[in-house]
């Protein structure tokens, strides 16, 4: 499960980094992935200071963080 994760983590960063900008419902259906699993890996960046979320639930903004 947490290799999955990191592996879903990798393309949630990849997608961040062509995008300025994106709502979490289109990374969810950009990626094609359960949304409990792509929240996981969203929460793991998130942690880790990687992502931005904006906006209210249900649908954030994330971007990368700036650095």
């Amino acid at each position: 499960m947490i290799t999955k994760l990191g592996i879903i983590a990798g393309e949630i960063w990849h997608l961040l980094e062509n995008k300025e900008k994106v709502t979490l419902d289109d990374i969810i259906k950009e990626l094609d992935s359960p949304r409990d699993i792509v929240l996981m890996s969203m929460g793991w960046l998130a942690r880790e200071g990687h992502i931005v979320l904006e906006g209210d639930t249900p649908n954030h903004v994330v971007s990368l963080r700036k650095k």
